[in-house]
């Protein structure tokens, strides 16, 4: 069993979301001594789908009611799947248009490298884009593209 404290270090997480994940129920059969809450191995596992669940995008309310759906049982392995299928398309988007602005600053690294080499952008105006390296070119197209 674990403390609030050492689960706030262990999550990097404030003490204060803790107790508010408490507050709305996250941890429904949390034990407490004397008033103190007690982590358990069911909490850590807990924490780490809610963390995941924030760090997809998803608010505190639809945690809630993805919580609520687990201590329903069997019952609702189905809602749970869509939810997590829904979860992974969002993430998978937000992926690939993290790529593209990934792209792009490594367009414009290569770019300014090139302008601090020339002394000017001069020559890098005429190469774009027909004209640039291979590798160079799939960067610029791929975050250019709609």
């Amino acid at each position: 069993m674990y403390t609030i404290g050492q689960i706030s270090n262990m999550f990097h997480l404030p003490v204060s979301t803790l107790r508010y994940y408490d507050k709305e129920g996250l941890f429904p059969d949390m034990e407490r001594s004397a008033g103190i809450r007690r982590f358990g191995e069911k909490e850590i596992e807990k924490l780490r789908v809610i963390e995941c669940l924030k760090k997809a995008g998803m608010e505190i309310k639809n945690i809630k009611v993805f919580m609520e759906w687990c201590s329903q049982g069997s019952s609702t392995y189905a809602q749970r799947l869509a939810l997590f299928l829904q979860q992974k398309e969002n993430v998978e988007n937000e992926i690939r248009r993290m790529e593209k602005v990934l792209d792009m600053i490594r367009f414009k690294c290569w770019y300014y490298e090139q302008a601090i080499q020339d002394g000017n952008e001069d020559r890098l105006q005429e190469l774009i884009p027909e004209h640039l390296p291979e590798e160079i070119r799939e960067l610029y197209e791929h975050a250019h593209q709609d």
